[in-house]
């Protein structure tokens, strides 16, 4: 049985308002009809250009927004029906990486206290047992003990990404969304948080979407990628079958967007 299952979901938003008042008429479908599952271990890339409904996607598994319709299956339990008590436990297991390291973390917060939170909020552990989980967390992302007492303006753009993604981390969830976590940084530092990733899949056996619109990325990160047009999925398959024989013309307008997938 998949991990996640995911069956028709649709997120459809209403126009807002006219530069001439009152209200726009039509829908955005944002996410059309989406049907896909995520195996236990594995890392699912999806790619598509921007507005393309990857995001959106990625927050609805999450419930961080809600569907107009469809289903979302978490190790065989119905996320649409859990209530918030259920969802909340829930949480423990679910977690997201921010695109932007420079919003997602509150700046009046100590490191320390950023990783923290999830611990108290799910776990209430005794300050001792959260202090050292933190440290644990910092070292696995690539940050020492310096780090806790200071405050998330101190770090680089870099380092910051590496501060969420150890409170990602902080409750061991078993699946993670990874919504393009290197596009605010620039090629070089991307380039070493991506490596990093790859070594928490590997060392916490962790199941990730990972949300981009980096087909490279993807294709190192993924071992399936599934690729979004206009709120659809148009194709899906192994990291070797979408790079070297894809079949939908959008996936062959993104390779052929970055030449080095196609030498």
């Amino acid at each position: 049985m998949p991990l996640l299952e995911i069956r028709s979901l649709t997120k459809v938003f209403p126009l807002g308002e006219s530069v001439f008042g009152g209200s726009a008429k039509g829908e955005v479908r944002a996410v059309d009809n989406v049907s896909l599952d995520i195996q236990s271990g594995e890392t699912l890339g999806l790619v598509g250009e921007s507005g393309s409904g990857k995001s959106t996607l990625g927050r609805l598994v999450l419930r961080l927004i809600e569907p107009t319709s469809g289903k979302i299956m978490f190790e065989g339990r119905d996320l649409l029906a859990a209530g918030h008590a259920e969802m909340r436990r829930l949480r423990r297991d679910m977690q997201i990486i921010f695109q932007d390291p420079f919003g997602s973390l509150d700046p009046r917060m100590r490191v320390e206290d950023v990783i923290s939170e999830p611990l108290i909020v799910h776990e209430r552990t005794v300050f001792s047992a959260r202090r050292a989980r933190v440290a644990e967390l910092l070292r696995a992302v690539g940050l020492d003990q310096s780090a806790l007492r200071r405050f998330p303006h101190e770090f680089s753009g870099g380092q910051r990404q590496r501060i969420g993604i150890a409170r990602a981390l902080a409750l061991r969830p078993k699946f993670i969304v990874a919504d393009e976590p290197v596009s605010a940084l620039d090629v070089s530092v991307g380039a070493q948080i991506v490596n990093l990733m790859a070594q928490l899949q590997r060392e916490f056996g962790l199941t990730c979407l990972f949300i981009s619109h980096s087909m490279p990325v993807v294709r190192y990160l993924a071992t399936r990628i599934a690729v979004m047009y206009r709120g659809k999925i148009v194709e899906v398959g192994t990291t070797e079958q979408i790079t070297e024989r894809p079949n939908h013309p959008y996936t062959r307008s993104l390779l052929e967007a970055t030449p080095e997938i196609m030498a």
